[in-house]
């Protein structure tokens, strides 16, 4: 069945009608919104307090679907685990598995299924693990057997999901001889990796680039200690959207436990939203703090935004949808691994602002631009959300440009953001549960 379809069928046959939120949207804002804990910083804290031993797991971990697969995983450990459509989980706990003693299946949903993960098993049998697959090979199921590792050196390509280097990295100090990852050609989401390689220091591990191309992880164990995460950069950029798409000037949000400093990516959303007209103000000037932020409008915006995500991929959705409703013509670059995430979303984009009016074009799988280009709108159906949280996180805010707008399949912003819709209803939105026909 489709991805995007809202009509399936139960083991009985029955036809089961899928959720469609409609929103209304507010004249003004005044709110002040708790932010999920990072999921990125949880995912890491989480990995790395297993291979510390430790007894007390990280502090205000997100509440979100693919933080909660790993902790279910890690306290219960069954003979198969299954983490749903959790990518960042199928790729840290793969290699965790590998150094872990036992013998494990990891699977997940169909999609997952068809998400390649190839070049992580690949890596991971060079450092002599021990993972069959149990269906297509390069994709999950995996069968794994742990055990010690000897390490050294490695080479992998530089342009490949983070998220494969990271689960690399923080098996690293349990390796016989530590790891040395050699990253070969153009190094994307460099951010992660340095987020990765904070979360590892802070638990004692001695982990770090030693060369521009080069990192190092000695064989050193972590540390056990007591650990806090702070809130989701990531989470935050909504409000920034809805900030910057609200016509109401006096408009501000406060959004909690946020760090100026942080090592988030995603981190660049104040800097990137100064440009479409919405201010930062903190609370303190102390980094490495959590604190409230306050976000306003200040009325100046560039007349176009060009624009490289390879460090912050997942902010493309947001920039999309802002910029082209706020008539900004666009060029975003960097956007390879945007393909192969819950979905194909340079197909999902282009699909789904055509039903808005913006005809936006893609480049070499991994550039979208936007140059004025209209056409007929044709929402009445709502915005498809392809089993993907950003798309339906990323287009909601829209109902400010148009009053109303339907979201299909709303639930999806569990993966990230389970309370959403409850926050943006704080805020003043309006939000009435229907079914897709």
């Amino acid at each position: 069945m489709a991805e995007n379809a809202y009509l399936c069928i139960d083991i009985y046959g029955a036809i089961i009608r899928m959720k469609q939120y409609t929103l209304t949207a507010p004249e003004r804002l005044s709110s002040t919104i708790g932010l999920p804990a990072s999921k990125s910083i949880s995912n890491r804290a989480l990995i790395i307090y297993a291979l510390s031993g430790g007894k007390s797991l990280p502090q205000n971990l997100s509440d979100c679907d693919d933080t909660e697969v790993i902790v279910k995983a890690l306290q219960h450990m069954p003979k198969e685990i299954d983490i749903k459509a959790a990518g960042t989980a199928m790729r840290f706990m793969t290699a965790y598995l590998c150094v872990m003693k036992g013998t494990h299946i990891i699977t997940g949903t169909e999609r997952m299924k068809h998400r390649p993960i190839g070049v992580l098993v690949d890596a991971l049998r060079t450092l002599g693990a021990n993972i069959d697959y149990e269906g297509e090979t390069g994709f999950p199921p995996l069968r794994i057997t742990g055990r010690q590792l000897k390490g050294g050196l490695l080479e992998i390509p530089g342009n490949i999901s983070s998220q494969y280097i990271s689960a690399l990295l923080m098996i690293g100090p349990m390796l016989k001889d530590g790891l040395t990852l050699r990253l070969t050609g153009e190094i994307i989401s460099r951010p992660y990796i340095d987020l990765t390689l904070w979360t590892m220091r802070e638990f004692g591990a001695e982990a770090d680039w030693t060369a521009v191309d080069t990192i190092t992880v000695s064989h050193k164990p972590y540390q056990n200690r007591d650990y806090f995460i702070e809130s989701d950069w990531s989470g935050a950029s909504y409000w920034y959207e809805i900030l910057a798409l609200i016509d109401d000037r006096e408009s501000e949000v406060r959004l909690t436990g946020l760090m100026d400093g942080s090592k988030q990516g995603d981190s660049v959303t104040r800097y990137l939203f100064s440009l479409l007209g919405v201010k930062t103000i903190f609370e303190t000037k102390g980094e490495g703090i959590p604190q409230t932020i306050t976000i306003k409008k200040n009325g100046r915006c560039v007349p176009r935004l060009e624009y490289d995500f390879v460090n912050s991929p997942d902010l493309a959705q947001t920039f999309v949808v802002v910029c082209a409703a706020k008539n900004i013509p666009f060029h975003f670059t960097g956007l390879s691994t945007l393909k192969i995430k819950e979905t194909d979303r340079i197909e999902a984009l282009k699909k789904e602002m055509r039903k808005l009016g913006y005809v936006i074009h893609d480049f070499n799988d991994s550039e979208l631009k936007w140059d004025g280009e209209r056409c007929e709108p044709s929402y009445e159906e709502g915005i498809d959300t392809y089993e993907d949280h950003r798309m339906a996180l990323a287009f909601a805010p829209y109902a400010l440009k148009i009053g109303q707008l339907k979201i299909n399949h709303p639930q999806v912003v569990s993966k990230s953001y389970p309370r959403y819709w409850d926050d943006l209803v704080k805020a003043g939105f309006q939000i009435e549960e229907g079914q897709k026909e």
